[in-house]
């Protein structure tokens, strides 16, 4: 047994990896939406989803991006979902035609906020966990629900000890 703590089993993904998954995102969905399969628009959900949101706006051609912020982190340990700033009420509607984009859906907390609130949405994110996936309808990479994943906006260059031993 080692004394590795639960977010030292991690997932590094680099700036290209975010936008090579983001893009991937983007294909997944192109075509998929209510109207002739156009999306109406994006909503990021903030701040993570920003990134992956701003691609996915990018390669569908999709001009109207909004956000909704909820906080369900405090660093490293998950709090209560508040939301923060809804995005524009007339736009969403019930989230028909709408692509609510994340980076991760982790315990689906989050997301299960948006879906009450916009039940019509299409959630996608670029990463999940197997206790959110049921919460989101589309994502790119499945990883393990005991996996921290490191955001390159969250990172820093330095020196990290190999997975095993010190030599």
């Amino acid at each position: 047994m080692t004394d590795r703590l639960p977010h030292e089993k991690g997932f590094h993904i680099s700036w290209d990896q975010i936008h090579r998954d983001s893009r991937a995102l983007a294909w997944r969905l192109d075509g998929k939406g209510p109207d002739d399969g156009a999306w109406k628009a994006v909503v990021a959900i903030t701040r993570g989803g920003m990134a992956p949101a701003m691609i996915v706006a990018r390669e569908l051609d999709i001009r109207t991006v909004d956000t909704i912020s909820i906080k369900s982190y405090d660093n490293q340990a998950q709090s209560e979902a508040t939301v923060l700033k809804y995005p524009d009420a007339d736009m969403m509607g019930d989230g028909t035609g709408i692509l609510i984009i994340d980076d991760l859906v982790d315990s689906g907390k989050t997301l299960e906020v948006v879906r009450k609130l916009y039940p019509n949405a299409h959630c996608a994110t670029v990463y999940a966990k197997p206790k959110g996936e049921p919460m989101v309808q589309t994502f790119i990479t499945g990883v393990s629900q005991d996996t921290w994943i490191f955001f390159p906006w969250d990172m820093a260059l330095q020196y990290v000890e190999p997975y095993r031993g010190k030599d």
